[in-house]
């Protein structure tokens, strides 16, 4: 088997020293642009999508990256080692020290940690076909062999929990702010398909976590199933502006109703109305806080942001005969007040 070398750090778009957020952040970025229900049926899409799941696997594992990281050059040689009958078959650990790397199997005695999709959730969950590729499965373990992380690895560990996994979700603002179910399809490598309901609770934000529990990584041994975290992404809305719990409006409203007064109608994401009473002269521009009609507060049902409303002057066209008369008449009153001023000094009668 010829192994394609993968470099990981170029397929996310960051230098080899980059911190856990900087690849966190890349990786969030691409996975929200290459995500299949964004791009259906486009398989070079789809293939990206898989290569940054699997390279983030590996850099966000601390043991992984560095393994990855000693590798450097070396990787031929780790592969010929491989096929030799070194590692797979054989009931042995992959001898990581003769590229100078001396630290214990990878996953050996820690806790759950935090990663990515794995190769079960990629076939299935969130749409893609096959796993990771054949250079992950060499060097990082996969169906078999000796390798840290494959079989042979599982049956001398004690149990533990699986990992978790985290997946990218849109959410449109009007789900957010009243809380929604969403049903998510995964397929088992067996073929059997399943729905799984979930719950976005009221007020998710961008970057808030989702669990569902049990829906992660499966455990080592008698160890529990890791979660599944769902990130929300707010997508924008047409109308409002969030930020934090307040929403922003601007509201289009007659030149006579901000002169003289009146009442117009705030449109809110619940789909009703709430009159909003305007005073004589308001000014263009003029913000008004309706407060607590804002976003739900997330775990605080009885909480709301507030709601600003920015009232934005409309300027009347196709004027008819009578009103350009009016218009005139007020611009010859507003002259006239004008030289009042200049005579008086300001004062206005």
């Amino acid at each position: 088997m010829n192994v394609e070398y993968k470099d990981y750090y170029k397929l996310l778009g960051v230098q080899k020293g980059a911190t856990a957020k900087e690849l966190k952040t890349a990786y969030r970025k691409l996975a929200k642009e290459l995500h299949p229900d964004k791009n259906p049926g486009n398989k070079q899409s789809e293939a990206r999508f898989k290569e940054v799941n699997e390279a983030y696997e590996v850099l966000s594992d601390a043991d992984k990256r560095q393994k990855y990281d000693t590798l450097g050059s070396n990787w031929q040689q780790a592969e010929q080692w491989q096929r030799a009958g070194g590692g797979a078959g054989q009931g042995q650990p992959f001898d990581w020290g003769q590229f100078g790397y001396g630290g214990q199997q990878a996953g050996a005695g820690r806790g759950g940690g935090q990663r990515t999709m794995s190769q079960e959730e990629l076939e299935g969950l969130f749409g893609g076909s096959g796993g990771f590729s054949d250079f992950f499965h060499t060097f990082f373990g996969g169906t078999g062999g000796g390798f840290p992380g494959g079989a042979g690895a599982r049956a001398t560990q004690r149990p533990r929990r699986g990992q978790d996994y985290e997946q990218p979700l849109s959410v449109t603002l009007e789900e957010s702010f009243n809380g929604c179910l969403r049903v998510l399809e995964s397929q088992s490598s067996d073929g059997k398909t399943r729905r799984l309901e979930v719950k976005i609770p009221a007020g998710v934000k961008d970057g808030s976590r989702v669990r569902m529990a049990g829906e992660g990584g499966p455990g080592v041994g008698a160890g529990p199933k890791g979660d599944l975290f769902l990130v929300t992404t707010i997508e924008p809305h047409a109308l409002y502006q969030r930020e934090d719990d307040d929403l922003r409006t601007e509201l289009p409203v007659e030149v006579t109703t901000l002169v003289l007064g009146g009442e117009i109608q705030v449109p809110t994401l619940k789909g009703t109305k709430l009159a909003l009473k305007v005073p004589p002269e308001t000014q263009n521009g003029k913000v008004f806080r309706l407060s607590g009609q804002g976003m739900p507060v997330l775990g605080q049902a009885s909480r709301r942001g507030d709601l600003f409303v920015e009232v934005r002057a409309v300027v009347p066209t196709n004027l008819t005969t009578k009103e350009r008369q009016l218009f005139e008449e007020l611009r010859k009153e507003e002259l006239r007040k004008e030289e009042l001023r200049k005579m008086r000094g300001n004062q206005v009668p």
